[in-house]
């Protein structure tokens, strides 16, 4: 459909649509950068869902049972913001569409859900959002299972391009939505046939249409600039209730501007001649910013809309039981249910007492099996390693198409999904979501991990098998660059912990999180226990303590260690306080929260003097900050562990080969010393 249509049979529609492209031509323009032409293209399908599908209420931007709208394309975040500022959303006045790409507005270069209320997700890396609007779909459907449809029946919109479609988490997340069955999942195919190269041949032949159908998707193909094909389209996605529905919207990138179905339509559209000419072409004679009062007026009426739908929802949950309230309140709030602190408390006693040696990775589990009973929205999940991770406990149920109540969900080999999906799940609200792999496999999963830290998601990753200590699968399984890697994560906890009791402290900080995720690296091979006393409090939340002291004459030595090397540390003590050398160990099972202890604190535990040695089946890097930093000195620092891959050999053997040993530990000590 061409603008001469376009404006002479539907001319409201025309105006509404136009608003949203002028203002982005304008706000692009004067931040000299941004994403013209996806906003453009898509204006048509954005104000047909606001004026006639969207549930929304401006004026309670996080209100629950509301519609989720998840802009995976975000590069053309001026769509987004063009559609809050134009419905009347209070953090979006014309100032903030002014300051569009500026320091401190809301109105960033891609949409980051900490800015805003409004902004459901932060989306940037392609495909991230269609990712996300998965876990959306999936916590909809679980909360609506266990709360009603009479207070949780909403759906969740997504827009993606070829970008998105092209990104191999796509096929990740389709194929889980599909296999689902998430009715409740509607994804609007921006099909411009242009990527920033050039069209999209150039680099793509696949047939998306038959791509999503074969991943179990109900499929819909309009022109995505008729606003009668779009409303019916809308509304036979909506009639669909087995099945996601995917609309293939073909559009115009640029839609009337002189770059109109280029590469050139992507990006910037800055040219001040253009731009009036394709205003021109709109039949807007407005300037810069301007939407006259009655356009606008028709925008703000979509939002007051809202009003009344969400009074009628408040009215539905008044009528739930105030225990069931209290429950959806909690869990939306992400407040831990009282009981956790006693719960894990009482795990830590009997773990200590009972001594038993264990992989911490079965210690995990231990721990579920104690917290999953009391949290009724903890999910589980793990990419296809259930087995190996431990996630899955014997309360839990299987999430499937016929059983919602079921909170565990198989995601198969999707490691890059199954992160993007959790990581939604945390941001609809009211699910705490965990997931497994191999901690070699974050690799796989890192686009979505980091999303999580940037986003304040307090998503949890479980990883296992996090050393050479694995074994026989080899170099291509042992992680050793991987703690590195992670630790330089800002807003990221990882977790090595040593054994059962610093597993459940572990678990204690990851299920209290609210705005950081947590990643807790777990042993595949069984670990002594090493807190063998009793304390109620939880020392891992110090991220550093004093697990031993020297008892044999002065402190001479201090030994750090994390995870499985803390047994190691302990026991080369026994060596060195055996030749009249006192040591200390320290377990440092939390980096991040020692970090942020006062420096009075880290002092105790790292004071000056000692000779100081790490150990941990990993590089070396980031262990300077604790080796050289903090009082230490360079003469006075070793480090025992991995300095390049592994090898695939029974664990007890590559310790011995790399030199991870007590004796290897005691001689380092000893060489320090002189």
């Amino acid at each position: 459909m061409d603008i001469e249509t376009l404006r002479k049979d539907h001319p409201d529609h025309w105006m509404r649509a136009a608003a949203i492209r002028t203002l982005t031509l304008d706000a692009v323009a004067a931040a000299n950068s941004g994403h013209s032409g996806m906003p453009m293209g898509m204006a048509d399908v954005a104000t047909v869902l606001f004026q006639n599908h969207l549930r929304f209420d401006p004026k309670a931007p996080l209100w629950p049972d509301r519609d989720r709208f998840i802009l995976s394309a975000g590069h053309g975040s001026m769509l987004l913001y063009s559609l809050l500022h134009l419905t009347g959303y209070e953090q979006f006045p014309l100032d903030e569409i002014k300051n569009f790409r500026q320091l401190g507005a809301r109105t960033a270069g891609h949409p980051e859900n900490f800015l805003a209320d409004a902004i459901e997700t932060t989306t940037g890396p392609l495909g991230q959002g269609l990712g996300n609007s998965v876990g959306f779909a999936i916590a909809e459907e679980m909360l609506r299972a266990r709360f009603g449809k009479s207070v949780v029946n909403h759906h969740t919109y997504v827009i993606a391009g070829d970008g998105c479609l092209m990104e191999g988490i796509s096929q990740e997340a389709i194929g889980l939505a599909g296999m689902q069955k998430l009715g409740h999942l509607i994804c609007f195919f921006d099909n411009n046939n242009i990527t920033i190269d050039g069209t999209v041949d150039l680099a793509d032949i696949t047939d998306q249409s038959k791509r999503f159908e074969a991943s179990g998707w109900h499929v819909l193909e309009i022109d995505g600039h008729d606003p009668v094909a779009i409303d019916e389209a809308i509304t036979a996605a909506k009639a669909e209730t087995g099945r996601p529905t995917m609309i293939n919207c073909r559009t115009h990138i640029a839609l009337g501007h002189a770059a109109q179905d280029t590469s050139k339509g992507h990006g910037a559209l800055t040219n001040e001649e253009q731009l009036q000419a394709t205003k021109e072409a709109y039949g807007w004679p407005y300037g810069p910013f301007e939407v006259p009062a009655d356009i606008k007026s028709q925008w703000e009426d979509m939002g007051k809309r809202g009003a009344e739908a969400r009074a009628d929802w408040q009215g539905r949950f008044d009528k739930l039981s105030k225990t069931k309230q209290d429950e959806f309140n909690r869990a939306l709030n992400l407040e831990a249910p009282k009981k956790l602190s006693a719960t894990i408390k009482a795990f830590k006693k009997q773990a200590s007492e009972a001594g038993k040696k264990a992989a911490t990775r079965a210690s995990s589990e231990s721990v579920l099996e104690v917290v999953n009973p009391i949290m009724w929205e903890t999910v589980g999940g793990s990419a296809d390693l259930t087995g190996s991770n431990n996630t899955k406990t014997s309360d839990l149920g299987v999430f499937t198409p016929e059983n919602r109540d079921g909170r565990y969900i198989h995601y198969g080999i999707r490691e890059h999904g199954m992160a993007a999906a959790m990581n939604g799940m945390a941001l609809h609200g009211g699910i705490r979501p965990y997931g497994g792999t191999f901690m070699c496999f974050t690799d796989y999963a890192r686009g979505a991990m980091r999303l999580s830290a940037l986003m304040e998601v307090p998503t949890v990753y479980v990883m296992t098998h996090d050393s050479i200590g694995l074994g026989e699968d080899g170099p291509t399984h042992q992680p050793v660059e991987h703690l590195a890697m992670l630790r330089a994560t800002p807003n990221t906890r990882v977790f090595r912990p040593a054994d059962s009791v610093e597993v459940a402290e572990a678990w204690e900080l990851a299920l209290t999180s609210k705005k950081t995720p947590s990643v807790l690296a777990l042993s595949r091979q069984g670990l002594p226990l090493v807190r063998t006393e009793h304390k109620t409090k939880n020392l891992t939340a110090q991220g550093a303590y004093v697990l031993a002291d020297a008892e044999n004459g002065k402190r001479q030595a201090i030994l750090m260690a994390t995870g499985s090397e803390v047994s190691v540390a302990m026991a080369a003590r026994d060596i060195l306080e055996g030749e009249g050398i006192g040591t200390r160990v320290v377990s440092m099972p939390c980096w991040e929260l020692f970090e942020e202890q006062d420096e009075k604190v880290r002092k105790r535990v790292l004071p000056a003097g000692p000779v100081r040695v790490a150990i941990e089946a990993g590089v070396r890097h980031g262990w300077d900050k604790w080796l050289l930093g903090e009082r230490g000195r360079e003469n006075k620092a070793g480090f025992v562990g991995m300095d390049r891959f592994g090898a695939s050999a029974p664990a007890e053997v590559l310790f011995e080969r790399f030199d991870i040993t007590a004796e290897a530990t005691a001689q380092k000590v000893r060489d320090l010393l002189g």
